[in-house]
């Protein structure tokens, strides 16, 4: 009844958050005089290094909740309903309002989760190939379309899940790629911005759902990275979506890039994401706390800029028509030499919204400023 591409199933939404649930130091080019330059040691001439990095959750375009609390006789009446709702949902026109924020905002690197593909085929005949939507590419052609010059440095594919629907009458195969991925400039100098080094891996610890109908369901998670130099100074971004279901697979989640992508803490660091982490939560001291973190603590740019402010940016519902954000879940953190010259939110205003209504995600975006010592 059910085809999974990559040892998961289609995952659900969110349970538990909706009612169901400054100028250079000269001395640096003294040491220049001395010896070999430091990876990030830089011209006193240069011009400060200000990066403007941007987390942003497209969404899936559902609730797929209703799938896994499906039995026998409602699965594919539930797969069809998600998938109306995908449609009703509307990526193209919500790729709009999307593409406007990135152009208001002008970030270096978006980091992007839900970066949903959707496919549909025969019944049966798995794997489906049709491509339904593709958020990625129609938000990177949206970004053409303004005159925007980005790219995918980076995607990783979180889970590929495949399941029968009652789709406009006949059963059909619906099938979802789940995907991260790290949005780059491609309009600036190579000798002012450019990407190297790029990974993208799945976590090893992921949740597992236990569903009468779908039996045990992997719900699959990763990261994305890349080493991005902007005017000489090197440093690493890595954007990400934790689990939001299970708090010690999150914290097991968070500890996998801390040994993984972050572990050099020499280095500079920007971290994007869907953490699905309140800030009074575990995930969210042992990222941003100095003893908690044993050294490797983060600074988060909402914090440093709003200190004290809410700053929610979860979550509407699920056919993006209402729904207050009160939850604050998605972060722009830094490590290192960087100062937080400015934090934003965007797609959290009743401006924001598509001729038609829609909200552009169930999430607010967040854009932080940072000046690279």
């Amino acid at each position: 009844m059910l085809r999974t591409f990559s040892g998961g199933a289609l995952p659900p939404r969110r349970f538990w958050h909706r009612p169901l649930f400054a100028a250079l130091a000269g001395v640096l080019s003294v040491f220049a005089l001395a010896g070999p330059a430091a990876p990030n040691a830089v011209s006193a001439a240069q011009p400060p290094a200000t990066l403007r990095a941007m987390t942003r959750n497209l969404y899936w375009g559902a609730d797929l909740a209703p799938v896994f609390q499906a039995d026998q006789a409602h699965l594919l009446g539930a797969v069809g309903a998600a998938f109306e709702n995908v449609r009703r949902t509307d990526f193209p026109e919500r790729a709009e309002a999307l593409a406007d924020e990135i152009a208001g905002l002008d970030p270096h690197v978006v980091g992007l989760q839900e970066a949903a593909l959707w496919r549909s085929g025969p019944h049966e005949s798995a794997p489906a190939t049709h491509v339904e939507y593709d958020f990625l590419a129609t938000l990177l052609g949206k970004l053409a379309d303004r005159g925007l010059h980005y790219r995918a440095a980076v995607v990783v594919s979180d889970g590929d899940y495949e399941a029968p629907g009652t789709v406009d009458g006949p059963v059909r195969d619906i099938r979802l790629t789940d995907r991260d991925a790290l949005l780059v400039r491609t309009d600036l100098p190579a000798n002012v911005f450019s990407v190297g080094g790029t990974r993208g891996e799945r976590f090893q610890r992921n949740l597992v759902l236990n569903s009468q109908v779908l039996g045990s369901v992997p719900l699959l998670r990763g990261w994305v990275d890349a080493d991005v130099t902007l005017l000489g100074r090197t440093f690493r971004v890595v954007s990400t979506h934790l689990e939001n279901l299970d708090p010690a697979v999150r914290q097991a989640q968070a500890e996998e890039l801390l040994a993984g992508p972050l572990a050099d803490r020499a280095r500079p660091s920007v971290l994007l994401g869907d953490l699905n982490t309140t800030p009074d939560s575990a995930t969210y001291h042992r990222l941003t706390d100095p003893v908690a973190g044993g050294g490797a603590a983060f600074t988060d740019v909402w914090n440093a800029r709003h200190p004290g402010a809410p700053g929610p940016t979860c979550c509407r519902t699920p056919d993006l028509r209402s729904g207050e954000l009160t939850l604050r879940l998605d972060y722009v953190f830094f490590r290192g030499p960087f100062t937080a010259l400015a934090a934003d939110r965007s797609g959290e205003a009743a401006a924001d919204r598509t001729p038609s209504g829609l909200w552009p995600s169930d999430h607010a975006g967040v854009r932080g400023v940072l000046q690279l010592r």
